[in-house]
């Protein structure tokens, strides 16, 4: 199963990530990441790495209704965005986003 990305990476996109992802499975765009589920190797390296828990594999996504929806959403989104594999500045707000989130 894959992993996605959540709604926690809104307004922070911390890319550490990314530079763990041995298949480039990650894309971006200016408010967060989100990863291609055709891609993902369900490696899981990424997930200890996200300051936020944003990343999830998309089976316990499934069991959480605020989650269940970026399944979609990432599988969606991704194949239309850059792929992101090297690490980036995080957003402007990412140090209030990730304090509101209690990180």
């Amino acid at each position: 199963m894959p992993y996605i990305v959540t709604e926690n990476c809104q307004k922070c996109r911390f890319t550490d990530c990314v530079t763990v992802c041995p298949v480039d499975a990650f894309h971006g765009d200016a408010e967060m990441v989100y990863i291609d589920p055709d891609a993902c190797i369900d490696c899981g390296a990424c997930e200890p790495q996200c300051p936020v828990k944003a990343i999830y594999e998309d089976r316990d996504a499934e069991k959480k209704a605020n989650l269940k929806p970026w399944i979609e959403i990432n599988k969606d989104r991704s194949p239309s965005l850059p792929i992101i594999n090297s690490k980036q500045a995080p957003l402007s707000t990412a140090a209030d986003r990730k304090k509101e989130l209690g990180f």
